[in-house]
């Protein structure tokens, strides 16, 4: 009996600590990790861009995705959205879906639903002001989630959003293991994770990532790749 129950109680905190930490886990809500196939050949991929926006980085992003007409998915952090909120408009009018990342980019499994809420609150309401738009999909930084993160995300419209591939390129490796690693490790359905910006500095340097991204195009483009915001529904 000690020994089941020990094996339960092992069984319990493993589950506990894949629901907060793996940024696609079901347990505390559903968060889409991989797009939808809309058939056995598509090769739709999603770009999505976290911690913007950020004045050096995202308008070279936002000129390469305009020069080869690909839509992305921007999770705007809201503290850096009232800072540079042209930049914000630019995202949405240029067609972009507009994701809500929140205000602070706080680890939110430490944070209580109160705290929570009013980070996602804040984030949600620099958006809409900023650019007019209601965000209704939802990044948690790091992808750290408590049981009610996503509870409130959707309460407010959002639908939370994980990933299939995060390619660190906010350690900044060099321009080109950051095309490497994404275009290698890009399969149909794949929600790439990439950032504009810093989360913990507002004026971060993501110029390697900005310099990556026409060459991730042209490569995915190369290799028969849809490119795709992620959907909201």
């Amino acid at each position: 009996m000690i020994a089941a129950l020990g094996a339960a109680g092992v069984a319990a905190v493993g589950a506990l600590v894949h629901g907060t930490y793996h940024r696609n886990s079901p347990l505390f809500g559903q968060a889409l990790g991989s797009l939808p196939r809309r058939s056995a050949g598509d090769r739709a991929v999603a770009l999505t861009f976290d911690d913007g926006p950020n004045p050096e980085a995202t308008p070279r992003i936002l000129d390469a995705l305009a020069a080869s007409r690909t839509v992305a998915t921007f999770f705007l952090l809201g503290r850096h959205v009232e800072r540079w909120p042209e930049l914000a408009r630019r995202v949405a009018a240029e067609g972009h879906v507009v994701g809500n990342h929140g205000w602070y980019h706080r680890k939110l499994h430490t944070q209580s639903p109160a705290s929570v809420r009013r980070d996602l609150e804040l984030g949600t309401a620099a958006i809409i002001g900023a650019t007019g738009v209601r965000p209704a999909v939802f990044r948690a930084p790091h992808g750290f989630r408590a049981p009610w993160v996503s509870h409130i995300a959707r309460s407010l419209g959002q639908r939370t959003i994980g990933w299939s591939l995060g390619v660190w390129d906010s350690a900044r490796p060099g321009v080109d293991a950051i095309v490497e690693r994404t275009v290698n490790g890009a399969r149909p359905g794949s929600i790439l994770l990439l950032h504009d910006g810093d989360g913990y500095d507002a004026a971060g340097d993501r110029t390697q990532t900005a310099a990556a991204v026409p060459r991730i195009i042209d490569a995915l483009e190369s290799r028969d790749y849809r490119l795709v915001g992620v959907p909201a529904a």
